[in-house]
């Protein structure tokens, strides 16, 4: 009886990702751009991507006990119909909040942000029950892998119906996000019908975020959320200003805009699967190591040319290796935490990492309008400073994170030339590791 519901809740939870994905095309996706054609200067534009980040995550401290308090899918539930609700003003905000629409727009994208934050731990901790910790990589790469098809198509068709509006009109915008705020609606009512199992209450599990943040030194699993959080904070100092670098210095259209976006998202796609395996036999800590070695140089690449046809390539090298650090990073929160610990770990895994999101944005927000410029833009400067932090703070930190799994030894190389297809990713002389 249990696997039937399981099974099902599964149905409905995929669902609600394939209508969750539209809305992230149509919506999420263009909160930036949208940004940009009200105005907004380039610290209000960090800002846009920094303090929703930072006011999600130091909300994620009470996170856990509200949840334990209201139940994980009642929790869930509300705070997903709470983002549908938020779609709305902004929405209206070139027609209603005229005043400082920039302002509004930040506030509206935070309290979005906050309500979907609070879903996370909920949806993450349901989900790791229904499915045995062998076979997660394999269905959470062939979920996004569909998922991120429909994210694809979604981006394009939202970034065409921009592109047949006039590039001032406001109008386009309004219609892509209705088609997101509908869709985040039908997610909703397919979250509604998951199954919630049964999950032991242990007061032993019980610990508070100085407990956790106390045994940094003795726990692998806080170097790894701590590695992520400056990682990250790296990773953000630019982020913010590559949409801001091609629609306003480099004058691209919204389809140049969007073809060149979606192609990070089409390379993720390809890759996926061979990720979810290679996770599964090889371990988390070995993909991230092997993609964290190619992620710094993706800003870099900005620095070589502006051409279209490059930086299409320099999207698809970045959607392969950040397809799986981010799969990698998830699953490895899964394997590291019990089932009873994981509401709350995920929750402060969200905090330390939502911290350094928003320190890395900021301050590349401050430096952008100070920092001496190459090749006449300043944006190129962040970008070459975000891959030297981004290589720093891997050579640093990630060699102090150990596999939590008894997985096969591999080397960088040949985990690669396994994951593009051209070489076997076990050999006989290879020995399994044990966790430490």
């Amino acid at each position: 009886m249990a696997n039937k519901k399981i099974y099902k809740s599964l149905k409905h939870s995929f669902i609600d990702g394939t209508f969750f994905s539209v809305m992230f095309g149509f919506g999420d996706s263009y909160f930036q751009a949208f940004a940009i054609a009200l105005k907004a200067t380039n610290f209000q534009i960090g800002l846009l991507s920094s303090l929703p980040g930072l006011v999600s995550s130091l909300f994620q401290i009470k996170i856990p006990d509200w949840t334990e308090r209201v139940g994980r899918y009642k929790f869930m539930c509300a705070s997903v119909l709470a983002q549908v609700v938020i779609w709305a003003p902004i929405i209206l905000i070139p027609f209603v909040f005229k005043a400082n629409p920039a302002w509004w727009l930040i506030l509206f994208v935070t309290a979005y942000a906050l309500a979907g934050s609070f879903a996370v731990p909920a949806w993450g901790s349901i989900m790791s029950q229904y499915l045995p910790a062998a076979k997660r990589g394999k269905y959470f790469a062939w979920r996004n892998k569909i998922h991120g098809a429909i994210t694809v198509a979604a981006t394009f068709l939202a970034g065409l119906t921009l592109y047949l509006f006039p590039r001032e009109s406001l109008y386009g915008f309004m219609v892509i996000f209705t088609v997101a705020m509908a869709s985040r609606f039908i997610s909703w009512r397919h979250l509604t019908k998951m199954f919630e199992p049964r999950l032991a209450k242990k007061t032993e599990s019980f610990f508070s975020l100085w407990d956790f943040l106390s045994r940094t030194r003795q726990s692998n699993f806080a170097r790894f959320v701590f590695f992520v959080a400056a990682f990250n904070a790296a990773v953000s100092f630019a982020s913010p200003f590559f949409a801001v670098y091609m629609l306003r210095e480099l004058g691209f259209d919204y389809l140049s805009f969007v073809i060149i976006n979606i192609s990070v998202t089409l390379a993720t796609l390809l890759s996926l699967q061979a990720w979810g395996a290679h996770t599964d036999k090889s371990g988390c800590i070995s993909v991230i190591r092997l993609t964290s070695i190619i992620i710094p140089f993706l800003p870099m690449l900005w620095l070589i040319s502006s051409s279209k046809p490059f930086l299409i390539v320099v999207q698809l090298i970045s959607g392969f290796a950040w397809g799986g650090f981010n799969l990698a990073v998830s699953n490895f929160i899964y394997d590291a935490v019990s089932e009873e610990k994981r509401v709350r770990c995920i929750a402060y895994f969200n905090l330390i990492n939502g911290l350094g999101l928003f320190l890395g944005a900021s301050l590349g927000g401050y430096l952008v309008s100070v920092i001496p410029p190459i090749n006449g833009s300043r944006f190129l400067s962040i970008f070459l400073l975000s891959g030297l932090a981004r290589m720093l703070i891997r050579s640093f930190m990630l060699p102090n994170i150990k596999e939590v799994r008894k997985v096969s030894t591999i080397s960088n190389a040949d985990l690669f030339f396994g994951v593009i297809g051209l070489k076997a990713t076990t050999s006989p002389d290879q020995s399994p590791t044990k966790p430490e």
